[in-house]
């Protein structure tokens, strides 16, 4: 059964209540249209943050968000409630153009590290007393950055070969001197890629290892960064923005991907959605997660210890049915491209009934099938040796990394959006958030084996729903106006419950048909950033299992 929760949505902090939280701290306001946003100044950010963390309970770091305007830079550190997600607040940092400088809140939480990371690189905003203040999606020789307005697009770039220099030149990370053990320890540099693994995406991640013992691990990302952020500021609202969600993460089967757009658009330009058309979104949604979590044991199995034979080509059968689903319902089988602003693109395949039918035949093989999982996963010891007790994440690391998803389930974090932050017609509907306390690599495997079941409980019921719907009532679109132009600086942070974890949209509008900033929130950027934390001190299979366990797809990593 869901969780009851209280159904004023407005019951978050307000203005005033962070303002007498941070005190003196606080300098201003700031108009955003979901959560009460304060300003400070550049040198308080990591006591603001912790005293909202501490004092008000946002103990969730959900997006970063760097932006330049005419006269300044700013910086948006969007939090929220991991109890609640519907309790957020924001904290803005602008500076100046000149001097675009500001604390890091990187000893807050953890995942700004990362986040402040691709500001910089993209922004060009210096973040002082950062952990590790260097570019992130480009290489470091890359001159300029790209977001600026002034940025020169057509000035040749020159990227060094660093593949020739010594990979063992500074091999000696984790020894005394960096406080990880004995002196004069011998240790060795190993690149783990860049390589491509099938679905996960180009991958560097560079390792030092004592013996076989993982002492440091650092994950290089950016080799398939695409400007995704770019190219939607360029697009129009109504139109030209929807076709890009899909290719984010190509796996989770887009819908996911195209509401976390939809979403934040709509409550941007205030755009109401039919109720039929929701149910329809939840139905393609789950149908999406279940797509993408079966791909991703599948390949979990092939990962850590070589099974093709069965797992593998039986995950990749079900993924098929969940395809074929998908393909009758919007045409497509990966990049979908079905929902619009306001609903859907057309109603459901006729005849309506034997669609029904379809959906009905193919939830009825799930059953067995999850059973089939069980035996050949969750009862395997060889599988069970790779998995119990590695790659282990405690809860309140999870948080303060902004993990979440399967990844932050498995460790206990009782984190869903569908279900916290209802949209679409989940809160109509009877499942249950699936968790687990372990925190290894097989509570990661059995949240999304038993998520997939709560799915198509989902499925079944939103069939139900539709099978029943009155002929007359079924719209599909809203009226929505042929041009969007939101009001100017309206801006706000939106998100839904992703295959991955939560995947948000941060929008700002310049009053035109086309947004002044567009910022992804993306799971896999957060969850792989924990990585280090999961498998320092283990051994190099065990490093393999537990990346494999994140279920990262790099295209939504680097966007």
């Amino acid at each position: 059964m869901l969780r009851e929760r209280e159904t004023d949505a407005d019951r978050g902090p307000t203005v005033e209540a962070l303002e007498r939280a941070l005190g003196d701290l606080a300098v201003g306001r700031d108009e955003h249209v979901n959560a009460p946003a304060v300003v400070v100044r550049p040198d308080t950010v990591a006591d603001a943050v912790a005293t909202l963390r501490d004092e008000l309970g946002l103990d969730h770091c959900a997006c970063v968000t760097a932006q330049e305007y005419a006269d300044r830079f700013e910086t948006v550190y969007h939090l929220r409630d991991y109890d609640d997600p519907r309790r957020e607040g924001s904290v803005v940092v602008p500076t100046t153009r000149e001097s675009p400088e500001s604390e890091s809140a990187a000893s807050a939480f953890r995942t700004c590290d990362w986040h402040e990371r691709e500001a910089y690189d993209l922004l060009g905003i210096e973040y002082d007393d950062h952990p590790d203040l260097r570019r992130i999606l480009l290489p470091e020789t890359w001159q300029g950055h790209p977001l600026r307005e002034d940025f020169d697009q057509d000035r040749p770039q020159v990227v060094t070969l660093e593949a020739h220099a010594n990979p063992l030149a500074d091999d000696a990370r984790g020894g005394a001197e960096s406080g990880g053990g004995e002196a004069g320890r011998e240790t060795m540099f190993l690149n783990i890629g860049p390589h491509h693994p099938s679905t996960h995406g180009v991958l560097h991640v560079e390792t030092v290892l004592d013996g076989e013992t993982v002492v440091d691990v650092d994950p290089d990302i950016g080799y398939i960064h695409r400007c995704e952020e770019q190219m939607c500021q360029s697009g129009t609202y109504r139109h030209q923005i929807m076709p890009y969600p899909d290719r984010w993460d190509w796996a989770s089967a887009g819908l996911l991907n195209e509401w976390a757009y939809a979403r934040t658009i709509e409550d941007l330009a205030d755009v109401d959605v039919p109720e039929y058309a929701q149910v329809i979104r939840t139905m393609g949604a789950e149908l999406c997660r279940i797509a993408s979590h079966m791909l991703a044991i599948a390949t979990y199995a092939l990962d850590v210890f070589g099974e093709f034979t069965a797992v593998f080509q039986y995950g990749i059968r079900d993924r098929e049915k969940a395809l074929g689903l998908l393909e009758e319902l919007t045409g497509q089988r990966m990049m979908f491209n079905y929902f619009r602003v306001g609903g859907v693109a057309w109603d459901l395949p006729q005849p309506r009934e034997a669609f029904f039918e379809q959906v009905r035949e193919e939830l009825d093989t799930l059953p067995d099938a999850m059973d089939e999982y069980y035996d050949l996963l969750a009862n395997n010891e060889v599988f069970q040796t790779r998995t119990m007790g590695t790659g282990v994440l405690d809860a309140e690391t999870a948080k303060t990394y902004g993990c979440t998803g399967p990844v932050a389930r498995g460790s206990g974090v009782d984190y869903d959006l569908r279900r916290d932050d209802p949209y679409g017609y989940y809160d109509e509907l009877e499942w249950d958030v699936v968790t687990e306390d372990a925190g290894d690599n097989l509570a990661r495997v059995m949240c999304r084996m038993r998520e997939v079941e709560q799915s198509a409980r989902i499925v079944r019921q939103c069939v139900d729903v539709l099978e029943d719907w009155p002929e007359d009532d079924r719209v599909v679109q809203s009226n929505v106006p042929r041009t969007l132009k939101p009001e100017r600086d309206r801006e706000l942070y939106r998100a839904v419950e992703g295959a991955k974890g939560e995947l948000g949209i941060y929008l700002r509008s310049d009053g035109t048909d086309s947004p002044a900033r567009f910022k992804i929130r993306s799971p896999c950027f957060s969850n792989l950033q924990a990585l280090p934390e999961m498998a320092e001190g283990e051994y190099v299979p065990d490093l393999v299992a537990t990346l494999g366990s994140l279920d990262t797809i790099m295209g939504e990593v680097d966007r």
